[in-house]
């Protein structure tokens, strides 16, 4: 039926006010829907414009259940974008070249504007530079200020020049939980109409936001800038699981066991590219910060969104975070479109792909690592499995010690007293990301156990470097009031800063004689996070295995010193058990329901955009095109655009400029952390009379291509299969020479040669980083050949025009017999069709499929891009 004969006002007393009434389409299917299907189909009729959006997409989604299983492409707007400063500054970066680009045009740069309102929260920039000294938090604010006022000046720069941008300044708190706490509307309320919230990201934790009931997931920097001037996310309507959860968890267990738990079976069952929908009585006992928890790991077992539908816990989450002037509404139309869940009644479940269920009865305490998310392991089974890792051969969960070295001991003077690190040690112990900080339970759970090893005469070592950084200022409100900061500063974990810190690789220096040791000895040395991210060299260099634990447990290993402990079997410290100091959820739920008040919230977030003085006496231009600086080594107008009207060419004769084995993150690709000395970004900074401790991070240089093309394959745990060990190197094949991987691609690119990466399983899982693939476009990779792909790394390979190919089921380069030595050749068709088949010839010939999965897709590959598909499209309108 026609969208307008669904439109009508919500309320009779205001008709001005309308919402497009779904349960009026009088259609048996709607009432089928899993309710996140529900949420795409209300944005499909509300902006059916029968070119962006048609008729023929209203009719897709509605039938899901016949067509879920095959390739088809529905468009989505959604209602919202937002952005963090680390993958927002190249957006903004872009946007700035992108006006400069249509006044060359000769269109109207200030068309480039965003359409879709997008929010940006400066949390990824601030570094753990100092911990345990009373001013910890003011020293790390200073220094971020000083290492990024260059980039925030920028962003401010954006603020004014661009309509529809809002930023949150920093020392606001993380990104996912900013967006929780204060901007998710759930419901909006905006230009005579109410629809569900939804947004996408810039960050693949993006999708934490779907535990409150808004469907929200992370893309790339590259798609989101298109969704910000109004182009609809073109995807392909996905299969959604049902996750049914029952039971009742164990009085000891945490939303970390939990989730940690969700994670490794679902990567088990197989989510990629899925939607998760949550149902069954058991989500009814999680709270709403238990849900985003969960919500919040979707990357780690490769969903697309994890979504928990709006019920009466979401209500009362909205009432204690100071949402309540919208709850008259919100509950209105969402009962009104069939979008308000009941958990227990079961006459709601919708269809759904297929059912996988977990009893929360079964759910023990757990960590994950040494080396990936999805790698869970008992606490109880901790000690053996770090063990039996040390001496496994080298791989996700092997570090290849000898036997021999396997009790190594290297003693060391820290702070005029001796002390021994071995295998296993641990020296970053950190409570930070948006896992776990969001959560009450969990950061009081920490905050009580940490009262009672106090209380018993417990100590962390003062070498390990503990640190506290929450997700907004609200934690650190409710922790004061409870009465448990204190004992948390007593054992180190005091608050560093407000973001993004430890999880991302902002983990700060470690003191320079555990550093010795670690070296001295080749040791396998621990961190452990309350993260969601433990990838090979992302939380330290120094840390070779790390672990993802809930905040209570971080404390627990903090005190034990290592993570080579039984805690079943032996004691923390002083004759004193775990079991002895560990609270239970009811203890924790006490002290939540009374410190945990609507008043913080509101105090909080009232101040959010006032209270940081130093931004807001920052001087930024107000000219609508950016005058970019020749001198900056942050800021500068990239080359995306250089080639805007060339079409795309076939590729004959390509070098492999690395070949890889499985799951290669977006860390291996573009690390986001520390600038090694000895780098070719580390060469250009000095070359520009930078000093090493002015360097920053890759992080927050992502606003300057050259800095960012050399760091392109950095990390230094990367590892190619040419050189068959762990070097951020490559071997330049015409001439045998073993090369940084940005000094090979130059030769290549001197000489004209075009360049193509080999790689297997999941090529770019982890972060929604969009350098890269804007890296190795500008090093001259023209297509990777993997055996699949992380769905964000995918797009983001197609917004930069690099073409993404896939080994046909069945074949990969070892069966096919690949060194990665020879010469490759790929003929593009002139007529190119979704997903479709092309032939590699590298003096045999095989087949391939190119992963295009859409025609919208392939439309930007045609113009070289998404980002020039949109300056085009602006300079001709």
């Amino acid at each position: 039926r026609h969208a307008g004969s669904v439109q009508e006002p919500l309320d009779s007393t205001d008709p001005k006010k309308q919402f497009y009434n779904l349960s009026k389409l009088g259609d048996p299917r709607y009432d089928r829907l899993p309710f996140s299907i529900r949420v795409l189909l209300e944005s499909a009729v509300r902006n059916c414009d029968g070119f962006l959006v048609k008729c023929s997409d209203v009719e897709s989604i509605l039938n899901w259940k016949q067509t879920q299983t095959q390739t088809v492409e529905v468009p989505f707007r959604p209602a919202r974008v937002i952005l963090q400063d680390f993958t927002g500054v190249p957006a903004v970066v872009d946007f700035a070249a992108m006006r400069d680009a249509v006044m060359k045009l000769g269109g109207d740069p200030e068309k480039i504007n965003p359409v879709c309102p997008a929010d940006l929260v400066i949390d990824h920039s601030i570094q753990v530079d100092f911990n345990r000294k009373s001013d910890s938090l003011q020293k790390n604010q200073d220094l971020e200020f000083d290492r990024n006022k260059e980039r925030f000046q920028f962003l401010k720069w954006g603020s004014k020049a661009f309509r529809n941008m809002r930023i949150i300044p920093p020392g606001s708190g993380i990104v996912h939980q900013v967006n929780l706490e204060y901007l998710a509307r759930v419901v909006f309320n905006y230009d005579g109409y109410f629809y569900p919230d939804s947004l996408v990201g810039t960050d693949s934790h993006t999708t934490m936001i779907d535990g409150l009931g808004v469907l929200g997931w992370g893309v790339g920097g590259i798609e989101a800038e298109a969704v910000m001037l109004g182009q609809p996310i073109s995807m392909v309507l996905p299969e959604v699981v049902g996750y049914k959860l029952s039971g009742t968890p164990d009085k000891f267990i945490t939303s970390t066991d939990i989730v940690l738990t969700v994670t490794k079976h679902l990567r088990q069952v197989g989510v990629v590219g899925k939607f998760v929908e949550f149902f069954g009585p058991g989500v009814a006992q999680l709270s709403i910060a238990d849900r985003a928890t969960i919500a919040n790991m979707c990357p780690e077992y490769g969903a697309t969104a994890a979504f928990f539908p709006v019920d009466n816990v979401s209500i009362q989450y909205l009432k204690q975070t100071g949402g309540s002037e919208q709850l008259a509404y919100i509950t209105k139309y969402l009962k009104a479109v069939a979008m308000f869940r009941d958990y227990n009644d079961v006459s709601q479940d919708p269809d759904y792909t297929r059912v996988v269920e977990l009893d929360l009865s079964t759910v023990v305490p757990c960590c994950s690592g040494p080396k990936r998310p999805q790698d869970r392991i008992a606490v109880s089974d901790m000690k053996t499995d770090f063990e039996t890792c040390l001496g496994a051969k080298v791989g996700f969960k092997g570090f290849q010690v000898a036997l021999e070295r396997h009790s190594t001991g290297v003693p060391f003077q820290f702070d005029g007293k001796e002390y021994t690190l071995s295998h296993g040690s641990v020296v970053i112990a950190a409570i930070t990301s948006c896992t776990n900080t969001s959560n009450p339970s969990v950061m009081l759970g920490a905050g009580l156990l940490a009262k009672k090893a106090i209380e018993c005469g417990l100590s962390v070592k003062p070498y390990i470097k503990t640190s506290l950084s929450p997700g907004s200022g609200v934690v650190t409100t409710y922790l004061k009031e409870s009465g448990v900061m204190d004992y948390l500063y007593q054992l180190g974990f005091e608050v560093v800063g407000y973001g993004c810190m430890t999880c991302i690789g902002n983990s700060g220096p470690l003191p320079e004689p555990v550093v010795n040791a670690i070296t001295q000895g080749d040791l396998v040395a621990a961190g452990v996070l309350s993260g969601n991210r433990n990838f090979e060299g992302r939380v330290h260099p120094n840390t070779r295995a790390n672990y993802l634990a809930s905040p209570p447990l971080v404390i627990a290993y903090a005190i034990a010193g290592t993570v080579r402990i039984d805690f079943e079997k032996e004691p923390v410290g002083k004759e004193i058990f775990l079991r002895d100091i560990w609270p239970t959820r009811e203890e924790i739920q006490a002290v939540e329901r009374t410190f945990v008040i609507p008043s913080m919230f509101k105090e909080v977030y009232e101040k959010i955009e006032k209270v940081n003085e130093r931004w807001n006496s920052l001087v930024a231009p107000s000219d609508k095109l950016y005058t970019w600086d020749p001198k900056s080594t942050y800021i500068k107008s990239p080359p995306f655009f250089d080639g805007l009207l060339k079409p795309p060419k076939s590729i004959h004769d390509a070098y492999v400029l690395l070949n890889f084995g499985d799951s290669v993150t977006t860390d291996h690709i573009s690390p986001a952390g520390n600038i090694a000395r000895n780098s070719s970004a580390a060469r250009y900074l000095t070359n520009r009379g930078l000093s090493p401790r002015d360097y920053n991070s890759y992080g927050s240089r992502r606003g300057n291509d050259d800095v960012m093309a050399r760091g392109t394959f950095a990390n230094i745990r990367l590892f190619n299969k040419f050189l068959n060990k762990q070097a951020p190197q490559t071997i330049h094949l015409p001439t045998g020479e073993t090369l940084d991987v940005f000094d090979a691609a130059e030769r290549y690119q001197q000489s004209g040669v075009p360049l193509l990466v080999l790689a297997g399983k999941e090529y770019g899982s982890g972060s929604s980083r969009d350098w890269a693939a804007k890296g190795p476009f500008l090093l001259g990779i023209k297509a990777v050949v993997a055996e699949s792909y992380e769905r964000i790394h995918r797009s983001n390979l197609v917004g930069m025009g690099v073409i993404p190919l896939e080994y046909l089921e069945g074949d990969t380069a070892d069966s096919l017999g690949l060194t990665g030595r020879e010469r490759y050749t790929i003929i593009i068709p002139e007529q190119l069709t979704p997903r479709m088949i092309v032939d590699l010839d590298t003096g045999k010939t095989f087949q391939v499929r190119m992963r295009f999965d859409t025609d919208v897709e392939l439309a930007y590959f045609r113009h070289g891009g998404i980002l020039n598909y949109m300056i085009r499209k602006m300079s001709e309108n």
